[in-house]
């Protein structure tokens, strides 16, 4: 959607009418030619949120999250929003609501899990899961690659790494899906009030029986390893388990998911890149790192100032919420050459898996890995793909991706 950016004083970054179509990628470049680090005063939809920060170039972006003690994950929450979708304390029950040092002690409990080399292993079990998945459109015309493709492995990947059982899949994708895209009409059609009133009360009781069985008897899964777990000489409260499971779920149910769908459309709109693939599949992995630089499946995330500071010039106080903004670091010119074009053999750094710091990205090699077999597997059964109808965007300034993406196989 086209805006009038004459005066970027009253311009709303967070408005809805702005991300109906996917990221306002206009707004973001005009930001970071004039106003760098900009100030939202209002959140319309949520007029009991305070306005916040928008920070739109990679180097701001890198300062602001190499800089925890300056810039809080824990003081405020993740997110522009505070407090109207999820309560801060549930959000600071998750370690990426947390700072050093609980954050570095309870990510390191996990860190032994998504090492390269152990995620590597894993590489058989996912192209099993891709495969079974794509062998379901056997017979088919069409399909919707969000729903069919993306969404089925992607939940059966992290449901295998938490100990879900497969016949619960479409039911945590259901609650991952409401709650993290809580404005989409879509997918939560009762609006982001019910979160609370319906969804969380769900994914804890769930959580719950979950814990139950793990209590009595432990498995090698990551639900196991969050039961047991020990932070200062005592288990993790309840709130906490349940916590931690959600955002591992959350994490490996919409990245991955995001960035495919998102990079296949991208390769259905391009077919000479789509081309060079099919030619030359040893350049799947660079696709992936472009995929990954243009559609990072989180526009942004959050700090919290703790000091009086500036940065780019502007004055920031302490309490201020500060966004950076991946959907706009990541097109950032000073980086990247005529950065609105995709082009798969870029192999380019971005920052889709945060910018560096304690808070970089968990599970970046299992994103890598699903994504490059994902991007084999499709590209190989289905060379001639077409897009059948206009994709639709989930309409939320915090999660970016496709919600549907209608193919003729």
């Amino acid at each position: 959607m086209s805006t009038d950016l004459s005066r970027l004083d009253d311009l709303l970054v967070g408005e809805r009418e702005l991300w109906t179509d996917g990221p306002p990628h206009d707004t973001f470049r005009r930001l970071r030619a004039e106003c760098p680090v900009h100030f939202t005063r209002r959140i319309t939809e949520y007029p009991q949120e305070a306005g916040f920060w928008s920070v739109t170039t990679a180097d701001d972006v890198h300062a602001v999250t190499r800089d925890w003690r300056t810039y809080s994950s824990e003081l405020g929450g993740i997110t522009a929003l505070t407090d109207a979708i999820m309560p801060l304390e549930l959000v600071r029950a998750m370690f990426i609501g947390m700072d050093p040092p609980k954050h570095d002690r309870l990510k390191a409990l996990f860190q032994r899990g998504f090492t390269p080399k152990r995620i590597a292993e894993h590489e058989e079990e996912i192209r099993a899961i891709a495969c079974g998945v794509l062998d379901g459109l056997e017979g088919r015309e069409t399909c919707d690659l969000v729903t069919d493709v993306a969404q089925p492995v992607v939940s059966r990947v992290i449901g295998s790494f938490m100990g879900i059982p497969p016949e619960d899949d479409a039911i945590w994708a259901r609650l991952m899906n409401a709650t993290l895209g809580a404005g989409d009409p879509d997918l939560n059609p009762e609006g982001p009030e019910a979160v609370m009133r319906r969804d969380v009360p769900e994914i804890f009781e769930r959580c719950r029986r979950l814990i139950a069985e793990r209590r009595e008897r432990p498995t090698d899964d990551l639900t196991s390893v969050l039961v047991h777990a020990e932070l200062d000489g005592r288990g993790l409260e309840e709130h906490e388990i349940v916590m931690g499971f959600f955002l591992l779920v959350a994490a490996g149910n919409d990245s991955t998911k995001a960035t495919y769908s998102s990079g296949m459309r991208a390769l259905l709109e391009h077919p000479d890149q789509r081309r060079l693939l099919l030619d030359d599949p040893a350049l799947i992995p660079s696709a992936v790192e472009e995929a990954l630089r243009m559609f990072p499946a989180f526009a942004h995330f959050r700090r919290t100032a703790t000091v009086d500071t500036e940065l780019h010039g502007r004055t920031i106080r302490a309490g201020d919420k500060v966004v950076m903004w991946y959907v706009s670091s990541n097109r950032d010119e000073t980086r990247y050459e005529d950065p609105d074009r995709f082009d798969v053999t870029r192999n380019p750094e971005h920052q889709a898996f945060g910018a560096g710091g304690r808070h970089f990205c968990l599970g970046t090699a299992l994103a890598r890995l699903e994504l490059r077999i994902l991007f084999e597997e499709t590209l190989a059964r289905y060379p001639g793909m077409e897009l059948a109808d206009a994709p639709e965007h989930v309409e939320s300034p915090f999660v970016n991706q496709l919600k549907t993406l209608p193919v003729r196989l």
